[in-house]
């Protein structure tokens, strides 16, 4: 118990605690998914994309390494990237459909 309380990302430094709060943003991105596509912000689940992204390389760059930034990253960029995705595949059925009718 004292190696994990005295390492170098343990709950004793800003390297644990930063990614365990921000979890809570993959938890909101998850519950998103039940939203309607209308209703996305694509700013918002573009920053978050890009963020999470960029933020995966820096938690590997880091002293201390830090996997659980990593993982926590990886997953808000891809709630992000899926919500974008979501609404890229809305606008191209409306778009579809919109030429069906003037046709």
């Amino acid at each position: 118990m004292r190696a994990f309380l005295d390492r170098p990302a343990g709950p004793k430094t800003i390297f644990f605690w930063a990614p365990m709060m921000k979890w809570g943003l993959v938890v909101a991105g998850l519950a998103d998914l039940n939203r309607p596509v209308e209703k996305i912000s694509v700013p918002q689940s573009m920053a978050l994309a890009c963020t999470g992204l960029i933020w995966v390389r820096y938690s590997f760059v880091i002293i201390p390494k830090n996997y659980n930034l990593a993982l926590v990253n990886f997953f808000v960029g891809g709630t992000g990237m899926y919500q974008l995705s979501r609404v890229f595949k809305a606008r191209m059925e409306a778009s579809r459909s919109l030429n069906a009718v003037r046709e």
